[in-house]
């Protein structure tokens, strides 16, 4: 049986940006928000992903899509990007931080200094960079405040074997979501974040085939529609700012994370 439709129209006048964008979670929520009425700025390195992503959406809505080329590892990229929703809409009413990195399973001891650089300036610095330049906007203009809204992992709670670098990232991206929701209370600024766990992406093809457990055995994990991670994030952002999601873990029900095994 089919879900509930969303509420149309309930982000109307509002401006969102999303980054990474042009694939999987990022794609499904840019485009679950133009559904709903929202102005979105996508943001991703592959201008051309950006571009498919806005024609998936409905020709209206179209209208209300800037596709913005951006590393999130890169201080200027990100900078530009929100200097283009300011040039278009003039404010920022929702980030959804979800760009990342996720290398190939390495032993500790086999992680390479570049390999460790770019998930960390592309899961942490990356998202800091972009909430930076959103709470900036948020607190300044009219009417004043905004949201963000964290794509951490379950990785954030429970790592997976030989994912040192997407693990420690995701847990640091915890406390970004915890001080930004900290400074942003008195500047009605919400921060919340949403774990997700196997939703079917790009990024997680071989989770369903097979995947490191940590007994050293390799097994299927179930995995579920990445729209039901967009719908989630929707949902958050709808919230007045005096309410707030601070964390929300959603999963396949039937993956191996709660328990042991």
């Amino acid at each position: 049986m089919g879900a509930a439709a969303p509420e149309r129209g309930e982000g109307e006048g509002r401006v969102a940006v999303v980054t990474g964008a042009g694939s999987g979670i990022g794609r499904a929520v840019a485009l679950e928000l133009l559904g709903r009425g929202y102005a979105v700025a996508l943001a991703g390195r592959r201008r051309e992903r950006l571009e498919e992503t806005v024609a998936l959406a409905a020709a209206p809505e179209r209208e209300r899509a800037a596709a913005v080329g951006c590393d999130v590892s890169d201080p200027d990229a990100v900078r530009a990007l929100f200097g283009t929703a300011d040039e278009r809409w003039g404010r920022v009413d929702v980030l959804f931080n979800n760009a990342g990195a996720m290398p190939a399973p390495t032993a500790v001891d086999e992680v390479g200094d570049e390999e460790w650089r770019q998930v960390v300036d592309v899961n942490l610095t990356g998202a800091f960079w972009c909430a930076r330049e959103a709470f900036a906007r948020m607190r300044r203009q009219d009417p004043r405040g905004g949201r963000i809204i964290n794509n951490g992992s379950v990785s954030a709670q429970v790592p997976r074997p030989m994912s040192v670098g997407y693990t420690a990232t995701k847990h640091a991206l915890t406390g970004l979501t915890k001080s930004l929701a900290l400074e942003g209370r008195p500047l009605g600024i919400a921060c919340g974040q949403i774990d997700i766990g196997n939703a079917a992406t790009e990024l997680t093809e071989g989770i369903a085939a097979g995947t490191l457990q940590a007994d050293g055995s390799r097994a299927p994990e179930p995995v579920f529609d990445a729209a039901y991670v967009a719908r989630a994030v929707a949902d958050m952002a709808a919230l007045p700012l005096e309410a707030n999601v601070q964390w929300m873990t959603l999963m396949a029900t039937g993956m191996p994370y709660i328990g042991r095994g």
